[in-house]
C-alpha cells in the first residue's frame, strides 16, 4: 500500500478553507500521492465532503486511485446524509 500523503496536512475540511485545500490536494495528487490520511482534520462541514469528492475525481482523471485513510466521523455522519455511503475510497 503506498504511504499516507505527507504533503497534505489540513486540519479543517470546510467553507473557509475549500479553496485552499483544493489546491493542496491536486498537487499532491499530481506529485502522484494516492493515499490522503485524513487523521489532522479537526473541523469538517458540507464542502469537505464536496472536496474529498473534488479529489477522487481529480486523481481518476490522472489515471489514479485516491484513498483516504482516518477519515473524521462527521465526514461520514455527511456522507450518510448525503446518501454517499460508499462512494469515497477508503483503505
Amino acid at each position: 500500500m503506498a504511504e499516507a500523503n505527507p504533503m497534505l496536512s489540513l486540519d479543517a475540511l470546510t467553507f473557509e478553507t475549500a479553496n485552499a485545500a483544493l489546491e493542496q490536494g491536486c498537487a499532491a495528487i499530481r506529485a502522484g500521492e494516492t493515499v490522503f490520511d485524513l487523521g489532522g482534520v479537526r473541523a469538517a462541514d458540507s464542502s469537505g465532503v464536496a472536496l474529498l469528492l473534488a479529489w477522487q475525481r481529480r486523481a481518476r482523471d490522472a489515471g489514479q486511485k485516491l484513498t483516504f485513510i482516518n477519515v473524521p466521523s462527521n465526514i461520514d455522519a455527511l456522507t450518510h446524509l448525503y446518501g454517499l455511503e460508499g462512494v469515497l475510497a477508503r483503505s
